[in-house]
C-alpha cells in the first residue's frame, strides 16, 4: 500500500477506536509492523496532526490536519446521529460501514463540546423487524448505477417464473420490507422495480448507457409519482 494511502488509512482508524488506542491495535488494523506504525505517526505529526501520547501509554488524537472543522447546533448533531443510526440499521454491511466510518470523520472535525454531543446524543433508532440482509450483488448495482454499466442477471417474476434479463441500474430503494433495484428492463423496453432478493448470477457486462442515468432516473421517479402511466411487474 502506498505510504499516502497508509497514513490516510491510519487517520481513519483513529476516528473509528475508542482513544487512547495502543501501537499494538493500530498496526493491526492498518495491516503494518509497529516500527513501521511508529514512523507513521511521526510523519503524521510532522504533517500538522496533534497525536498525544507514547509507545507502551497508548495513542489519542486531539486535532486532525485532513478535515476541517465542522459546526453544528445540538439539533443537527442530533439529526445526523439519528441518520447514520438508520444507515447502520437498515443498509447493506458495506453501507453500514461507510456510515460509522462517515460519522467518525464527522465527530473527529467538532469542537471537544460539540463532540460529547454526538459521542452521547439522547436520539436513537431501533428496529425490532429487519428485513432479510441484502445480498452481496447490491454492491455490484450500486457500483453499475454510479458507473452507468449494464448488469446480466437472472430474475424471479411475480409469478415465479425466472427469466434471463440485462438491466439498467438506476438506483436502489430501501422500503420496510425489500430493498429494490430501479432500472430500465432490456428485455422489457420499460422501466422496472426489481426486488434484489429475487436476483441471482448478477454479473456486470461491458455495456454503458452513459449519460443517460440521471434522465432515466428522473422519468422514472416521475412516473412512481403518477405523472405517467403506472410501471408494470417486472
Amino acid at each position: 500500500m502506498p505510504r499516502a494511502d497508509r497514513l490516510l488509512r491510519l487517520l481513519s482508524v483513529f476516528r473509528m477506536l475508542p482513544q487512547p488506542v495502543t501501537a499494538a491495535r493500530l498496526a493491526e488494523e492498518t495491516g503494518v509492523s509497529e516500527r513501521t506504525l511508529y514512523r507513521d505517526i511521526d510523519a503524521l505529526r510532522a504533517a500538522g496532526a496533534l497525536i498525544d501520547g507514547a509507545a507502551g501509554a497508548g495513542y489519542t488524537l486531539t486535532e486532525d490536519p485532513a478535515l476541517p472543522p465542522q459546526m453544528f447546533t445540538r439539533l443537527e448533531v442530533e439529526a445526523l446521529v439519528l441518520g447514520l443510526a438508520e444507515v447502520t440499521i437498515s443498509g447493506d454491511p458495506m453501507l453500514a460501514k461507510a456510515a460509522a466510518e462517515a460519522q467518525a470523520k464527522i465527530i473527529a472535525t467538532l469542537p471537544d463540546r460539540v463532540q460529547r454531543h454526538a459521542i452521547h446524543a439522547v436520539t436513537r433508532t431501533y428496529r425490532y423487524e429487519r428485513r432479510k440482509p441484502a445480498p452481496p450483488h447490491l454492491q455490484l448495482l450500486r457500483e453499475a448505477a454510479w458507473d452507468e454499466r449494464a448488469v446480466d442477471l437472472t430474475y424471479r417474476d411475480v409469478s415465479g417464473q425466472l427469466t434471463d434479463r440485462r438491466i439498467w441500474p438506476l438506483g436502489t430503494a430501501f422500503l420496510d420490507r425489500e430493498v429494490m433495484c430501479l432500472g430500465f428492463c432490456c428485455l422489457r423496453q420499460d422501466f422496472r422495480r426489481f426486488k434484489v432478493l429475487e436476483m441471482s448470477n448478477v454479473r456486470l457486462t461491458d455495456e454503458s448507457f452513459r449519460p443517460r442515468r440521471v434522465p432515466l432516473l428522473r422519468s422514472f421517479i416521475d412516473q412512481l409519482s403518477g405523472n405517467s402511466r403506472q410501471t408494470g411487474p417486472a
